[in-house]
């Protein structure tokens, strides 16, 4: 390969294509004469062994080919490719910006030999081909890609040597400049360039002498683009990944020419299996979006602006047109619609309704942008930046203490910039972290509020109400509100826990199937998953194998989701169903979940946990763990909350009470204690243990 004064590639100075024309594979002949008609050989080219020889091959480079002409002038491209076509006896070496089209049909009239039958070789295809078979054209279009870290590293060793040989900048540097340079080699000569030029100054290169980019960069990628391909090029550096359909709407552009054009460009990469084909160079984008452009044609802020809204509306009439757009379509445009409306402070628009079926199915998947170019911090100065903030909190909620999730949530209710049915979104899931952290009182101001507001979200916070009634012991009044909550309101779940906390499994798992099974009619997949796992949870108390096979379908169900909480009540319950058992080490897997517990801030999931334990040693009849599983009860509930679950732990052992209730049982203390002790005592019977 050829290489420059400095021993480096020779594709390490610039970005470019390399092709390889009129190679065929063994066994193929090209010629023109009998006399002259040579065959290929093991990948060589031969007429035969003592031929070769004798006989040299000629190698042609032909560099920087995007200046013979642009795609409508062809004339000296037209002179270059006769030149290659009569001389099948070299071996050439076209490199370029482009792709060769040669093999493209259509250019027929423009050049004298097109298409595949011709340049069999040059032909390409969308999706990469696995192995080709044996004698089988290979294609000889080679994008010399980025260089690897390691690459990146060499050639800045080797590109600038002091006078004894050893490279010139210090390691920690190379790696900075490397890590920069996103393996672009342009970016490296660049780099060079610029630390040649500093320690001509006298001073020695710092890191931070290379923070601001390079608008050469830009220059350099855009002058030989046409006025509209460079026009595309801006509107997609807009974007994650794109689509010719995005990108013409974003430029305001009627034809899709010269969209067509640019992604055929190196800079540009492509993806056939993701939900937008194409993305531009990470460090090429971040260029063009950061760094000064000193071009004629540069777009201004409020060209940039009104090109982030087109581009925002482009992705809403894609996912509103969509037939089935689905969650991955979804996620897909929120990510990069919220980035959007967030770097150039746009209207909400379509996002508040993508919003809103984003936090219905209970799924979660992380949705935050990356941080601005110009700070790393949130910071709350519009619409596009609360609501940003208030779906990153929601869904990180699932691996941040819940005290963390109120506060980010707080930041968001308190800068008043969301509309109104976003503020109650945002009050609503403050109010359930509030619950997970015991903060009832607080819970219930926020719950109360929206129920009042009467927006999308009153169903759930009456639902919220019924699950604060139900934590101070007011099962009736849970209960009555349960049967008018409706679908909205989880009606079937909210049934069913009421009704386990009474020893009434089976009943309670009769409601969660319920829940379960609605949802799926809804297509709601977290609460159809979360529904199984309480369902599998009580069950577990009463039959191990049954709980088996619910825990599989809660597994089966959950897979792909992030819910933490519902994995935490899967895990209690796998835990229950081993209740009893004096090889199921329940001590120890308890010790890891009350961790577990403790770092997500769930505390409901803590006393779920603590009764689990307890069912365990009142089985084996432990009635010193039993006694510590409740002084551990008493000091977690002495706000009031959830303070029944001594009584249930007292049932299980058989124990009297330690003082006057505040719980109101459906069917009165006797027939819950009564239940509950018959668990314990069938469980016994199923492990054969005789006390």
């Amino acid at each position: 390969m050829p290489t420059t004064h400095a021993g480096t590639p020779f594709s390490a100075v610039r970005q470019s294509a390399l092709r390889v024309l009129r190679v065929g594979e063994p066994g193929d002949d090209v010629g023109v004469g009998h006399q002259d008609r040579l065959r290929f050989a093991g990948g060589v080219l031969l007429d035969d062994v003592e031929a070769a020889r004798e006989k040299v091959m000629p190698v042609i480079l032909l560099d920087t080919f995007e200046d013979t002409g642009d795609r409508t002038h062809r004339d000296l491209e037209r002179l270059l490719q006769r030149i290659v076509w009569m001389m099948p006896n070299a071996f050439f070496l076209v490199t370029g910006r482009n792709r060769l089209q040669w093999a493209d049909p259509g250019l027929e009239g423009q050049l004298d030999f097109t298409g595949p039958h011709a340049w069999p070789g040059l032909a390409t295809h969308d999706i990469p081909l696995p192995r080709p078979a044996p004698g089988t054209v290979r294609g000889r279009q080679v994008l010399i890609g980025d260089f690897s870290p390691e690459d990146c590293e060499d050639y800045l060793a080797r590109r600038l040597t002091t006078p004894t040989g050893q490279p010139l900048l210090p390691a920690g540097l190379r790696n900075e400049i490397a890590v920069r340079s996103h393996g672009l080699p342009l970016y490296l000569d660049l780099a060079v360039m610029r630390v040649l030029e500093i320690r001509r100054t006298g001073r020695i290169p710092a890191p931070s002498d290379f923070d601001g980019g390079f608008p050469a960069l830009i220059t350099r990628t855009l002058q030989d683009l046409t006025p509209q391909e460079r026009h595309v090029l801006r509107a997609a550096s807009l974007f994650d990944a794109f689509d010719t359909a995005l990108v013409m709407k974003t430029a305001a552009l009627a034809h899709e020419s010269a969209a067509r054009r640019l992604i055929e460009r190196p800079f540009v990469h492509d993806n056939p299996f993701g939900l937008w084909p194409y993305y531009l160079h990470a460090l090429i984008r971040t260029t063009l979006r950061t760094t000064a452009d000193s071009t004629d044609d540069r777009w201004s802020p409020t060209d940039w602006t009104q090109a982030a809204g087109r581009a925002l509306d482009a992705l809403g009439t894609q996912w509103r047109g969509h037939r089935s757009p689905g969650r991955h379509l979804l996620i897909g445009v929120l990510r990069q619609g919220l980035t959007l409306a967030r770097d150039f402070d746009l209207d909400l628009g379509w996002l508040t309704d993508a919003a809103w079926t984003y936090v219905s199915d209970s799924v979660w998947e992380p949705l935050a942008p990356p941080a601005r170019h110009e700070d790393s911090g949130p910071r709350l100065g519009t619409a596009a930046d609360a609501l940003v903030e208030l779906l990153s909190a929601i869904a990180r909620r699932q691996h941040q203490h819940r005290s963390h999730t109120a506060a980010r949530l707080t930041s968001v209710i308190d800068s008043h910039l969301l509309p109104d049915d976003l503020q109650d979104m945002a009050l609503y899931y403050r109010a359930k972290a509030h619950r997970d952290l015991g903060n009832s009182q607080a819970s219930r101001t926020g719950m109360q509020a929206v129920a009042d507001g009467q927006g999308r979200l009153a169903p759930a916070a009456r639902r919220g109400l019924a699950h604060l009634a139900r934590m101070a012991g007011d099962f009736p009044t849970a209960l009555t509100t349960a049967h008018s909550l409706g679908w909205e309101g989880r009606h079937h779940r909210v049934q069913g826990d009421i009704w386990w906390p009474h020893g009434d499994m089976n009943r309670a798992a009769d409601a969660y199937a319920a829940a379960r099974d609605e949802a799926d009619t809804h297509g709601i997949t977290g609460e159809r998953g979360n529904s199984q796992a309480h369902r599998a949870f009580a069950l577990a108390f009463t039959d191990p194998a049954t709980a088996d096979s619910e825990l599989d379908l809660t597994e089966q169900l959950l897979a792909g989701l992030d819910l933490r909480a519902t994995t935490l009540i899967t895990h209690i319950a796998a835990l229950t169903r081993d209740a009893g058992r004096t090889d199921s080490h329940i001590d120890n897997r308890g010790q890891a979940l009350r961790a577990e517990i403790t770092a997500a801030g769930v505390t409901y999931t803590e006393l779920a946990l603590e009764l689990a334990l307890a069912f365990h040693h009142a089985v084996l009849n432990d009635q010193d763990q039993v006694a510590a599983t409740i002084a551990r009860l008493r000091e977690q509930t002495r706000d009031g909350d959830y303070a029944y679950y001594r009584d249930i732990t007292a049932f299980m052992a058989d124990l009297p009470r330690e003082a006057a209730s505040p719980a109101r049982w459906i069917d009165g203390a006797e027939h819950t204690r009564r239940r509950w002790r018959s668990l314990v005592t069938a469980r016994r019977t199923q492990l054969g243990i005789e006390l």
